[in-house]
């Protein structure tokens, strides 16, 4: 059998490309790519000269049996996200699931994720934290933040610079004004930036200054000793 890789590729800066990962992309029989176009350019930096194919959250249903048969019949392929590592909000556990399923070999490569990074930086404890990605956009959101309130772990999200505004003054709503937050955005671009401070004082900020770029949000979890001591005092 042959043997699927998941490979990650820069979240911003190409230099972040491992030289492990440009081998396999070169090697592989096959290359699933979530955007070709975008993928297109990564390789072209790399001189990396291989097949591509499209592989995304709108057709891996269907193309994982074939990429599965291919992995039986020996090839090696590996797969790319735009940004990142595949499978970590972005599309990559399907296939990986029936590939498992089917006996064959998967191995992942160490490398550029933007939530660690972004967690490391915040100056929030980062030996346990719990990965929610995006929040649900409609049904189900305030009971999902509702659900988190006293989530003791420092929590990770993913969220687009339209809705942060929109995010952060919920989850103020809900953790109260003085939970501490991290909002890293553009993690290892030209304009990287993490602003870290209260909710409220992250609220100012971001009504003052629009977002932009790919942004992590990191908030501090529930602190039970802080919240007894509020609550004796009272």
């Amino acid at each position: 059998m042959g043997i699927l890789y998941i490979v990650p590729t820069p979240v911003g800066n190409m230099e972040d490309m491992t030289f492990r990962a440009v081998r396999i992309l070169k090697e592989a029989d096959l290359v699933l790519a979530e955007d070709t176009r975008t993928s297109g350019i990564l390789l072209k930096h790399y001189e990396i000269q291989n097949r591509l194919m499209s592989h995304h959250k709108f057709n891996e249903h269907g193309t994982s049996a074939r990429v599965v048969e291919l992995l039986k019949a020996g090839q090696t392929v590996a797969l790319i996200s735009d940004a990142g590592t595949p499978g970590i909000s972005d599309p990559g556990f399907f296939l990986v699931r029936e590939a498992v399923r089917a006996g064959v070999e998967v191995q992942c490569l160490p490398g550029a994720t933007a939530f660690v990074p972004a967690i490391v930086s915040s100056g929030l404890p980062c030996d346990r934290f719990a990965f929610e990605g995006f929040l649900p956009q409609k049904k189900g959101r305030q009971t999902k933040l509702e659900s988190l309130k006293t989530e003791e772990r420092t929590m990770v999200f993913y969220e687009s610079p339209y809705r942060l505004l929109k995010t952060l003054k919920q989850l103020a709503e809900v953790f109260g004004n003085e939970r501490q937050a991290s909002v890293c955005r553009e993690i290892s671009k030209v304009h990287e930036e993490s602003v870290r401070g209260s909710l409220a004082e992250v609220i100012a900020h971001f009504s003052e200054t629009e977002p932009r770029g790919e942004i992590v949000l990191i908030v501090a979890g529930y602190d039970i000793k802080e919240n007894k001591s509020k609550t004796k005092e009272i």
